[in-house]
């Protein structure tokens, strides 16, 4: 699916990219970086689909969603994150 097709699909939904994000737990870095790919993976894409589809037909799909408990999951590469063992180093000094 083509990001544009995507697009599409979330105003059907009644969704931005932040609130798809927020809703399903995921970075929006990751759903922009498909803008520059102009496609979106097909989990990405059912899943747009399916919020479209339940809009129309009235369903709460943001609750049923919110149900679902889901968690976020934080980056673990080394990155500009604090590194715990270096705070404790120089706490020692």
């Amino acid at each position: 699916m083509t990001f544009i097709d995507f697009k599409k699909l979330l105003l059907d939904a009644e969704l931005t990219i932040p609130k798809f994000t927020a809703l399903i737990k995921v970075s929006e870095k990751n759903i922009q970086a498909y803008k520059k790919k102009k496609e979106v993976p097909n989990a990405i894409a059912s899943i747009a689909a399916c919020f479209a589809y339940m809009n129309k037909e009235g369903i709460d799909y943001k609750t049923l969603i919110n149900d679902l408990e889901l968690v976020k999951k934080e980056k673990k590469g080394a990155g500009f994150s604090k590194d715990k063992s270096l705070e404790k180093i120089s706490k020692s000094k």
